[in-house]
């Protein structure tokens, strides 16, 4: 069931043939079609919201990330999609730079979404955030002995750190932001200590970092919030055991702030509803969509007059970095370079 503002129907799956062929009827002037790489819990609700107060009709497709993009520039001028949904920056940083995405000047969105949380040339728009942050196994570590990114490479950490891959673009979109906070020399010699303080090869998702440093296989793990607020939210009672092992610290909040990304939308470069699609975006942001699609996922809103749910508050107040999210993006190849001659793999 979907919390909060939606009180209807469990969701039903639907055929991918069946909105296949939809989508690839002739263009109605009342509808929009999406492609979204989150899943359909976390969109169809809001979609079905948007046509019952707007009466615009609805095609919703849902893959892998790469998958749909992929899918937008083989499809080109054909493509059936007026807006793309993915998540992190660096990834609709890529969809701009495939040129399938088309910029827009639209008052509505510029007011709402924060410049830093928007691509600088109205490309994209972030929808929610979410921060990457540091979890600890509270029985043998101290927040006290926490401060900063940087310092996870301290030796004091060595054979203590639990990560993804450098495949991951979460890990690229970090390092991209310590780039551009640190300079590319700091933040390679930054990639190497980290390296080296490594408990294990890299393995997994975030989620089964969090779980092995609760299990005792590392003492610090790198995860994204929202991995951590399903565990503290799950009605599981082994998820609830890593959640409540684990401590959460806000790194670099005497300067920076805490690393934050988005996940995001833009409007497809040969949109056939383009107006419908401003609409949508429009509709995502209102404070209502805001505070439901955050809340589903456990994330932070992008505007200011949404709520944030009360687990994530349990987290504490934190201090954001301001950086433009664009350079996450921009940042990428450079980042990826780095962390692959640091070892990172």
């Amino acid at each position: 069931m979907y919390p909060g503002l939606f009180g209807r129907k469990p969701l039903i799956s639907i055929s991918l043939l069946v909105l296949l062929g939809l989508l690839q009827s002739p263009a109605q002037a009342d509808e929009v079609n999406v492609y979204s790489a989150r899943k359909e819990a976390l969109i169809l609700p809001l979609l079905e919201k948007f046509k019952a107060e707007s009466g615009i009709s609805f095609n919703l497709i849902t893959a892998k990330e790469d998958e749909l993009l992929k899918r937008l520039e083989a499809e080109g001028r054909a493509t059936p999609a007026d807006v793309f949904i993915t998540t992190d920056a660096g990834r609709l940083q890529r969809a701009k730079d495939a040129g399938v995405l088309r910029a827009v000047d639209n008052p509505v969105l510029n007011a709402r979404i924060p410049q830093n949380l928007r691509d600088q040339d109205g490309y994209w728009f972030g929808l929610s955030q979410r921060a990457r942050i540091i979890f600890y196994a509270k029985d043998r570590v101290d927040s006290s002995e926490l401060s900063t990114y940087e310092a996870l490479s301290d030796s004091r950490w060595y054979e203590r750190v639990c990560i993804r891959s450098s495949g991951n673009i979460y890990n690229q979109s970090l390092v991209a932001s310590m780039i551009e906070a640190d300079g590319a020399e700091k933040a390679e010699a930054w990639a190497r200590g980290l390296v080296a303080n490594l408990a294990r090869k890299p393995a997994g998702g975030d989620t089964d970092q969090l779980r092995a440093a609760a299990a005792g296989q590392c003492d610090i793990a790198v995860a994204n919030t929202y991995y951590y607020g399903r565990l503290a939210s799950s009605d599981k009672e082994a998820d609830q055991k890593v959640a409540s092992a684990l401590g959460v610290f806000w790194p670099n909040q005497d300067d920076r702030g805490a690393h934050v990304n988005v996940s995001g939308a833009g409007i497809t470069l040969h949109a056939k509803h383009p107006e419908a699609a401003e609409r949508l975006l429009e509709f995502l942001v209102n404070a209502e969509s805001q505070t439901w699609y955050a809340e589903v996922n456990n994330e932070y809103p992008v505007v200011k007059d949404a709520q944030t749910s009360e687990l994530l508050k349990s987290f504490g107040e934190f201090k954001s970095d301001s950086l433009n999210l664009s350079r996450l993006g921009e940042n990428n190849r450079a980042a990826v370079q780095l962390m692959d001659r640091a070892g990172w793999r």
